[in-house]
């Protein structure tokens, strides 16, 4: 499906993608920016309600009537395959996309963007012809009784994603969704629509049904929409705490099942037998990854007393060495925030933490020489405390606070204490007392030591308390999108 003749460029605008083609619409014109020039991207049109309304309309009867709901689980996986192999093809094109439209740099955008996306995604698709039936055991009696349970589709899916990692989030709802025998409608990020949009080839190419794959750019008015409507039978969101329960408010008069995957204040903790080298190159990493724009990034350092000037110097260090800048340059190391609200945002938690007594060991100022793109140098902040404003509400941005323990139970009394569960990570030489730690930590993601060096397609990611509802990715990921049924019957 083309705008163009050929396959679809963003050059070419967007507009909704609805039942298989590509909508007219009267929705106002979005002109996406490039975050590190400030230039316009593309330009397009976003959806208004009627373009959501259709859009799950064309959802419902997909799943109701359509060949979807009726397909067997090898034929679904043929189809998602074909799906997952058209995205791969385009690996490169959607890097440049995910480089252009999010200011990641490259290595992150090849690796993290689409290169674990693309991995998790075939996880999921390996799953499509799974059987969730199992009997019940026989139920003694005056008849032999039995039964089974099965799982089944919930219906239609509305997945909500975000602009920090639009296409690993749009592939993640797509993924569990999908391959458990959903049809979707899919609502970017205003601000980074283009890859929903990079969809649409591939859909095509794999002959994907019309109606299961459809796409609404838009703000708040298309989002509502969406979330109020009765048809829809899961909604699947990824954003702010504030944003999430919105939507679960708006979702809750029609008994809508919601997950959300929301904000984080993730801790890091050294202990003094740490390797500092390797947990000073985590935390540098977690900054700068994404300019901070990542809710279970550890943003909260809490480091052992024994060891705690040294990792600060060191830290502070490694962080003063990284050059911020347009991402396709050389040596950069950490590329732009989205939009200029969010640097703003950034200052206005460093200038809390300057007023609360806090000391800038480095960065805490947008970066010099660049006139153009939404830049802010990686911050490291010293003498708060865990009541600071600064260091217990989530950011957003390239800023890490470091704090001082003198025991274990400090430790995970400072990690917990914070209204997010969303990740946490612990360095150590001796795993078990670290195990042992994490199992005291209220959070749904821990790893030790660097955990298994990437995240693992069958490992459920959600959070405890506000950091969100259900769990994405794994076979609870899988389970967020089916219907449990069970029929009993009798067996003599």
């Amino acid at each position: 499906m083309t705008r163009n003749g050929t396959s679809w460029q963003p050059e070419a605008g967007f507009s909704p993608y609805v039942d298989g083609r590509w909508t007219d619409t009267d929705g106002p014109v979005n002109e996406v920016l490039d975050p590190a020039t400030e230039e316009i991207l593309a330009q397009g049109h976003d959806g208004t309600v009627r373009e959501v309304e259709a859009a799950v309309t064309a959802a419902r009867t997909a799943f109701d009537e359509g060949p979807w709901g009726r397909m067997s689980g090898s034929d679904r996986r043929r189809v998602l395959t074909g799906f997952a192999e058209a995205l791969d093809k385009r690996r490169a094109e959607i890097a440049d996309l995910v480089i252009a439209e999010t200011g990641a740099i490259p290595a992150i955008a090849e690796r993290l963007h689409v290169g674990v996306a693309l991995d998790h995604f075939a996880w999921a698709v390996e799953q499509s012809d799974r059987d969730w039936t199992r009997p019940l055991p026989p139920l003694p009696g005056h008849t032999l009784g039995t039964g089974v349970v099965m799982k089944e589709p919930c219906g239609v899916v509305g997945a909500i994603s975000a602009y920090n990692f639009p296409f690993f989030l749009n592939m993640a709802k797509l993924g569990g969704a999908l391959a458990t025998g959903n049809t979707v409608v899919l609502k970017p990020s205003p601000m980074t629509p283009l890859e929903a949009f990079v969809l649409v080839d591939a859909a095509h190419d794999a002959d994907l049904p019309p109606g299961v794959l459809n796409i609404v750019s838009g703000d708040v008015e298309v989002s509502r929409s969406l979330t109020t409507d009765p048809r829809v039978d899961v909604l699947t969101f990824t954003g702010s705490e504030r944003v999430g329960a919105q939507v679960s408010a708006q979702a809750a008069p029609n008994i809508t099942r919601v997950h959300l995957e929301l904000g984080g204040k993730s801790a890091l903790i050294v202990r003094s037998d740490a390797d500092l080298a390797d947990a000073v190159g985590y935390g540098m990493r977690q900054l700068i990854t994404q300019a901070g724009q990542g809710c279970a990034l550890t943003t909260r350092h809490l480091v052992h007393r024994d060891v705690y000037r040294e990792y600060v110097a060191m830290l502070t260090a490694a962080v003063s060495r990284v050059r911020t800048g347009p991402p396709r340059d050389n040596g950069v190391g950490m590329g732009p925030l989205i939009r200029e609200h969010q640097v703003a945002r950034v200052e206005h938690y460093v200038e809390l933490a300057r007023r609360a007594g806090g000391v800038i060991e480095t960065g805490g100022a947008r970066t010099a020489g660049l006139d153009r793109g939404f830049f802010y140098d990686p911050t490291i902040i010293t003498g708060l405390d865990n009541s600071a404003t600064t260091v217990r509400e989530e950011i957003f941005g390239p800023v890490a606070v470091v704090l001082p323990f003198d025991d274990d139970a400090e430790a995970v009394r400072i990690a917990n204490d914070s209204p997010y569960g969303l990740g946490g990570h612990i360095y150590s030489a001796d795993t078990a007392t670290a195990f042992a730690m994490c199992r005291q930590i209220r959070s749904g993601y821990l790893a030790i030591n660097g955990g298994a060096g990437a995240m693992h397609p069958a490992a459920p990611f959600g959070g405890f308390k506000r950091s969100g509802l259900g769990r994405e990715y794994g076979e609870e990921g899988l389970e967020a999108f089916l219907e449990t049924k069970s029929i009993s019957f009798h067996a003599g």
